[in-house]
């Protein structure tokens, strides 16, 4: 297992994140058209029972998205995700012990949901949006910064790597300095490597292969792979039959360093992480 470089303790408003164990973080998309539960949670209370249920069965962290960042979803104005996120973060945050992250790349949604108990920003744009760099500052909340290329209407459209692992690190860095820059120091910053953004299954699987390479980037990793093309592809398996799958990268993940682990399936997650920490432990 990948020993951390980092401190391990992650400051989140007002919770804070131990680090020196693997989490698991529960995905709750506020959203019509997500690729795998749109529509489902759209409305508050059926988000917060939700949210519950994940707490419950052992997440430790809720990421609220308001906007598909799936490949050919449709932009949604910032009217629009602050309505479907803010209510659902304020919620959560009073009611449960858990931390709060958001999944935005708009800095009107990072400001607000920090306002109302948002603990993390989670942007699969890294903070490239104009004045996110500005409004993830001012939170002063840590942040995941995701590697992609292009937009999620375009990702797909033939991407190309002449070594996927090294570019994705050498992108993460060069945000990482972009972050610094602007005065979110290291110790804020988790790093997510992205997968299935603009990426092809086979980039997809060499990057999961080499994942212990962005471990110089000393920074914990957060893996989302849940339920995702890359699992559908190698078994043939549509949406809803890909937990074995799922489970199995998470496993593979987790050994490989991974600190957070996004996920749909939380409470089978749990309990892949719960059996590999025991053996971990163990004399």
């Amino acid at each position: 297992m990948t020993s951390t470089q980092y401190p391990t303790r992650l400051p989140c408003g007002s919770r804070v994140l131990d680090l020196s164990h693997t989490h698991v973080m529960g995905i709750l998309n506020v959203t019509p058209d997500s690729f795998s539960d749109g529509g489902r949670f759209a409305q508050r209370d059926q988000a917060l029972f939700h949210a519950q249920a994940m707490v419950e069965a052992g997440a430790t962290l809720i990421d609220i998205g308001g906007e598909s960042t799936r490949p050919g979803a449709r932009a949604v104005s910032v009217t629009e995700e602050l309505e479907r996120v803010a209510p659902v973060v304020e919620a959560i945050s009073a009611r449960l012990d858990v931390i709060v992250s958001v999944d935005t790349s708009t800095p009107a949604v990072m400001r607000e949901s920090a306002r109302v108990g948002a603990g993390m920003i989670n942007d699969v744009r890294a903070l490239e949006r104009d004045g996110a760099l500005d409004a993830a500052a001012a939170t002063g909340l840590p942040v995941c910064l995701m590697h992609m290329r292009g937009e999620p209407g375009t990702m797909q459209d033939d991407p190309h790597y002449d070594d996927v692992t090294a570019e994705v690190a050498r992108y993460l860095r060069q945000r990482m300095a972009a972050c610094a820059a602007a005065g979110i120091a290291a110790e804020r910053i988790v790093l997510d490597p992205g997968f299935g953004f603009a990426k092809t299954l086979e980039h997809n699987l060499s990057l999961f292969k080499h994942l212990e390479a962005l471990a110089e980037l000393a920074r914990p990793l957060l893996v989302g792979v849940s339920r995702k093309s890359m699992i559908g592809l190698t078994l043939q398996r549509p949406v809803d039959q890909r937990l074995y799958g799922s489970l199995a990268l998470a496993a593979l993940a987790m050994t490989k360093g991974a600190r957070i682990l996004r996920v749909h399936d939380v409470a089978e997650t749990v309990d892949v992480v719960r059996m590999i920490t025991a053996v971990q432990s163990a004399e």
